[in-house]
């Protein structure tokens, strides 16, 4: 059995390879992703979500950003916030709520202002309604800052999978 494992793996990898499967963050800090990530500009969002999920995307972009020259791209997020409270008891005092971060953004194209990405990211967290208002508060800030974080995340991602797509060609030709 143990023979068999070793020619099936390379004969699943030379598959995988000959299908033009290749890595997203191909050449690292110098390929074609990280150009483009590089060449991103976040612009200001609203309020403190808005802070929040700026931060964390800035956070993303200016790790693999190796100059402070002009930028490139410009991505432009507008968010919707959303606390729901869905657990119910018999008196109906609320004992659990779900707060939602939704993301609408584009990525532009600076110099003719052109759309390249047009997308939503989304994401959700629990919360559970104690006595304590303060503690209730604290939680709501707290899972507001996961998915902040957790949005940017998805936005990278997909933005990165649009680079690593239109790599060795215009990006604004797709």
């Amino acid at each position: 059995m143990k023979k068999l494992i070793l020619p099936c793996f390379i004969a699943a990898s030379l598959l995988v390879s000959g299908c033009g499967l290749r890595p997203l963050y191909a050449n690292g800090g110098k390929g074609e992703v990280a150009a483009l990530l590089s060449g991103i500009d976040v612009a200001p969002i609203e309020g403190h979500r808005g802070w929040l999920v700026r931060n964390a995307l800035r956070d993303r972009l200016h790790a693999s950003q190796q100059d402070g020259g002009q930028s490139r791209y410009r991505l432009d997020v507008r968010l919707e916030d959303s606390i729901d409270g869905f657990g119910v008891r018999a008196d109906e005092a609320v004992v659990r709520e779900r707060r939602t971060l939704r993301a609408r953004y584009q990525l532009v194209d600076v110099s003719n202002g052109e759309v390249l990405v047009d997308a939503t990211a989304a994401q959700d967290g629990g919360i559970d309604v104690v006595g304590s208002e303060f503690a209730t508060i604290a939680a709501e800030s707290t899972v507001l800052e996961r998915l902040a974080s957790s949005v940017a995340d998805q936005i990278i991602a997909r933005i990165a999978v649009y680079a690593n797509r239109t790599a060795g060609r215009s990006p604004s030709a797709e």
